[in-house]
């Protein structure tokens, strides 16, 4: 929901249609690649509500590309991107896909803890079309509206809760009382 370079569903697959009769590769950091075995096991369109530090609501709604790596190796080459659109013709006709959508690709592997990371940019080059991942950090939304991070009339700034003040009590000694029926102190 903060990220700037975020693609939208439209805008992806847009570039996908753009080059049916590539090998769709994955990348997830220097030189790490998801092994071109991979499947696609699902795309799901998850509609997020939430309330910020600031106690404002947001709303947005992602579509997450779910891959998933073999343990065995099946095939030298990654699917082909039509093949990739086959399988989003496949869940358009169950769902429809908001094209104003996030999107995000869901991955991980036995040396890749799993976790959603968006594309970054989508690139022809020679037989390929890459999908460079890049993964968010967590961020304050009410900071990226130039507000405080607090609610919001708080005199604190900063996420942490507010400090209790602290109550003196004065304690008195009830056992030298001398308080006796009909006496009105009890």
């Amino acid at each position: 929901m903060n990220n700037p370079n975020t693609l939208i569903w439209g805008v992806f697959k847009a570039k996908l249609l753009e080059h049916p009769d590539l090998d769709l590769q994955f990348q997830y950091g220097e030189e790490l690649w998801v092994k071109p075995s991979y499947h696609i096991t699902e795309i799901k369109q998850a509609p997020i509500t939430s309330v910020d530090c600031g106690g404002k609501v947001n709303q947005w709604t992602e579509v997450i590309l779910q891959l998933w790596e073999p343990e065995e190796k099946q095939q030298e080459r990654a699917m082909k991107t039509s093949k990739a659109l086959s399988i989003i013709e496949l869940v358009e006709k169950a769902i429809a896909l908001d094209p104003l959508a996030e999107v995000k690709v869901e991955f991980g592997n036995s040396k890749y803890d799993t976790r959603q990371m968006f594309p970054f940019s989508v690139t022809a080059s020679g037989e390929n079309l890459i999908v460079d991942l890049k993964t968010d950090i967590v961020q304050c939304k009410a900071l990226g509206r130039n507000e405080t991070c607090g609610t919001p009339n708080s005199e604190d700034v900063g996420c942490s809760p507010k400090e209790e003040k602290k109550v003196k009590i004065e304690l008195v000694n009830l056992a030298a009382s001398s308080c006796t029926p009909g006496g009105g102190c009890c």
